[in-house]
């Protein structure tokens, strides 16, 4: 399916509204001009491996059978891979990167206001970071609107999310440097990270992420955290 409404007003979110998981994504084009189209699994593994990301793999392994439901859409890692130090910024615009989580379980997920997808799965986000966000845990929603830079803080205001902190890259290279890596196919891009900042799973598309098959999962993959591991 195809998004060809790329700056239009927002409508505010249904936080009760299901999310399919094989709707079409959006894709980054020539200078932002964007096409959606969904691409569900098939994410490209790169044929090497950091290997003090190997207890990643393992875990994500032992996740595995908890990738069903609405989160049946996860791929999980099967090479040890470190994300790149990621950067972007913080709503007080000072520079944040990824490795500022070392130590916790992060879902970094990227969204942008002209993403219909995104706009629908905010609310299970900020349901996720409510119930499981903490000193072990945080949800990473980096916005990559490139045009009016208020307008993504005034979608979440107006829908009432604030327990997502903001941040943002209006250059959107974060989504290129996943893209690089093969874990950014389309819009939204979600990826789940150990406190190594290795990869567990990805996911091309919105997930029901305050479901009960997505807490459970996400609470499995914080016991490693708790044990200090």
């Amino acid at each position: 399916m195809t998004n060809d409404m790329p700056e239009r007003p927002s409508p505010r979110p249904a936080a009760t509204r299901r999310i399919p998981f094989a709707i079409g994504a959006v894709l980054i084009g020539t200078a932002i001009g964007f096409a959606g189209v969904y691409g569900i699994g098939g994410l490209k593994r790169n044929a090497t491996g950091d290997t003090a990301c190997r207890p990643a793999v393992d875990l994500a392994r032992k996740l595995a059978p908890l990738a069903h439901g609405e989160v049946a859409a996860l791929t999980m890692a099967t090479t040890p891979l470190r994300l790149p130090d990621l950067t972007f910024e913080g709503a007080d615009g000072k520079p944040r990167k990824l490795s500022d989580w070392r130590g916790r379980t992060v879902l970094l997920n990227l969204w942008a206001t002209w993403c219909v997808p995104c706009r629908k799965e905010m609310p299970a986000l900020e349901s996720l970071q409510a119930k499981l966000g903490g000193p072990d845990f945080e949800v990473v929603a980096v916005n990559i609107d490139t045009r009016d830079p208020e307008k993504p803080k005034n979608f979440l205001k107006e829908a009432n999310l604030s327990r997502l902190a903001y941040f943002s890259d209006q250059k959107a290279k974060i989504f290129q440097d996943l893209k690089g890596i093969g874990r950014a196919l389309g819009m939204p891009t979600s990826v789940l990270l150990d406190g190594r900042g290795c990869e567990i799973a990805t996911i091309a598309g919105p997930a029901e992420w305050d479901s009960e098959d997505a807490i459970k999962l996400i609470t499995a993959a914080l016991k490693p955290v708790a044990a200090g591991l």
